[in-house]
């Protein structure tokens, strides 16, 4: 490896190192049950986010494939 893989590695290893001190801090404390509902509200909003874009990913795609929508194969030839 080069010496610059070597401190991206390190680096990780580091980051990774301090966001489990962190937790472990913040699970060991008095303020658990306040960072786990933080978390699960975090968590549902995500998922809320999630399920309304995929709504309008679906809207958009039925507007497409609506019966209406004139296709290529709708149009009458030109002789």
């Amino acid at each position: 490896m080069s010496k610059n893989n070597n401190s991206k590695l390190l680096m990780a290893f580091l980051a990774g190192a301090a966001v489990g001190a962190a937790v472990g801090y913040f699970l060991n404390s008095d303020k658990k049950d306040e960072l786990v509902e933080d978390l699960k509200e975090g968590a549902a909003s995500l998922k809320q986010t999630i399920e309304d874009g995929l709504g309008k990913v679906k809207e958009f795609v039925d507007a497409f494939t609506d019966d209406d929508f004139e296709t290529e194969t709708d149009v009458p030839a030109k002789s």
